[in-house]
């Protein structure tokens, strides 16, 4: 593998692309419990519908310029003028419907604070009550769990746009509620890190 030390080849996903690889290394699985932390993965994993995520991780930092830095009331107060501004920023997925889904649902955050749970509990509270065994291969990880569908209605039902089953996998996976680290991952041998040293804006 190219731009990383010897005893982190053979990820389960990320090899040879130094971006890819840091973000398997040291987010992927790592659990994100922060507000912000979580609005920003499921807005990211609802623009990677239908494209790869390396096309993501390579506009990220474009789509946190575009979406002040994914603070929920920031993107909350977006009016007509950001949702033109963000059609026309070449440097994030141009997609009306994901932008429009990105800004309900940056009120869909806001507006969970006055009710009995807010981003982070109503996330959390969907994570599996045991962790599942390292799978040997990727065709045994799952891209849907009775989980991530009751996720995605508990979501729907706050206001969120773009956030089906696979998607709400994904964000599970994305912010660490399950670990789909093969079993053969090299990860899986690394000491733990704080999600909060590894997300550096």
């Amino acid at each position: 593998m190219t731009g990383a030390a010897a005893p982190h080849a053979g990820r389960c996903f990320g090899d040879g692309d130094p971006l890819y690889e840091a973000y398997h290394d040291h987010e992927w699985g790592v659990p994100v419990r922060d507000e912000t932390g979580l609005f920003e993965r499921l807005c990211l994993e609802a623009f990677q519908s239908g494209l790869a995520w390396i096309t993501i991780l390579r506009k990220r930092e474009a789509f946190r310029a575009a979406f002040a830095g994914f603070d929920p009331d920031a993107v909350a107060r977006f009016g007509p003028r950001d949702r033109e501004r963000l059609m026309a920023d070449a440097g994030i997925v141009r997609n009306r419907l994901k932008i429009e889904a990105a800004i309900a649902n940056a009120r869909a955050t806001v507006a969970l604070r006055d009710g009995p749970r807010d981003l982070p509990a109503l996330v959390w509270a969907h994570a599996p009550p045991t962790p599942a065994p390292p799978r040997e291969r990727w065709a045994d990880v799952p891209a849907v769990t009775p989980e991530s569908v009751a996720l995605a209605k508990a979501l729907k039902a706050a206001g969120f746009r773009f956030v089906g089953p696979t998607t709400a996998y994904a964000t599970m996976q994305a912010c660490g509620l399950v670990d789909d680290h093969l079993a053969s991952c090299p990860v899986r041998a690394l000491p733990s890190e704080p999600a909060a040293q590894l997300d550096q804006r």
